[in-house]
C-alpha cells in the first residue's frame, strides 16, 4: 500500500466521522452529538500527531528553506544585474568623460606646443632665409644699379671728353679735384 493513499483515506474517515458528529447534534440528543464530535476531534488530534511523528520532522524546513533559496537567489541575481548595468554606464560615462576632458586637454597642449615650436622653427628658418636672399638681391641690385650708372657715367665722361677741348678738360679736372678735397 502506498503511505500517500492510506493517509487520503484516513482523513477522508476523519471528515465523515465530523460530519456524522454534527449530524447526531442535529438529529438526536445535542449531548450525544457534542461527546461523539469530541471523541473524533480527540482521535484526529493523536493521528495528526502520529503521522508528523512519522514522517521526516525536516521536511518543511527544507522545503522552506529550498523556496527562500531560489527566490532569493532570483532576487539577488536581478538586483546585482541591474546594479552593474547601472554601475556600467555610470562608470562608461564617467570615463567617457574623463578621457575626453584628458584627451583635449593633451591635445590642446600638444597644439600649443608644436605652434610654438613650429613658430620659432618659422621665425629663424625665414629670418635667415629673409637675410641671405635680402643680401643677395641688394648685392645684385646695387652691383647692377652701380654697374648701370658708372657705364652711364663713363659713357658721359667720354662723350664729354670727346667734344671737350683740352682746356675744358683741365678746368673740370680741377673742378672735381677741388670738390673731392672739400
Amino acid at each position: 500500500m502506498n503511505p500517500n493513499r492510506v493517509d487520503f483515506v484516513i482523513d477522508l474517515t476523519y471528515g465523515i466521522l465530523i460530519f456524522i458528529a454534527i449530524a447526531l447534534i442535529l438529529v438526536v440528543e445535542t449531548i450525544v452529538g457534542i461527546a461523539f464530535g469530541l471523541g473524533v476531534l480527540a482521535s484526529y488530534v493523536v493521528h495528526i500527531g502520529w503521522k508528523m511523528a512519522r514522517f521526516d520532522p525536516d521536511w518543511m524546513t527544507k522545503d522552506v528553506a529550498q523556496e527562500v533559496e531560489q527566490s532569493v537567489t532570483a532576487e539577488v541575481e536581478e538586483t546585482i544585474n541591474q546594479e552593474m548595468d547601472d554601475v556600467s554606464k555610470q562608470v562608461e560615462e564617467k570615463v567617457s568623460e574623463e578621457v575626453g576632458e584628458t584627451v583635449e586637454e593633451t591635445i590642446n597642449d600638444e597644439i600649443d606646443e608644436v605652434a610654438k615650436q613650429v613658430e620659432e622653427k618659422v621665425s629663424e628658418e625665414v629670418g635667415e632665409d629673409v637675410a641671405e636672399e635680402v643680401e643677395v638681391r641688394v648685392s645684385e641690385e646695387v652691383e647692377d644699379t652701380v654697374s648701370e650708372e658708372v657705364g652711364e657715367v663713363m659713357d658721359k665722361v667720354v662723350e664729354s671728353e670727346e667734344t671737350e677741348t683740352p682746356e675744358e678738360k683741365t678746368d673740370t679736372r680741377a673742378e672735381e679735384s677741388e670738390t673731392d678735397e672739400e
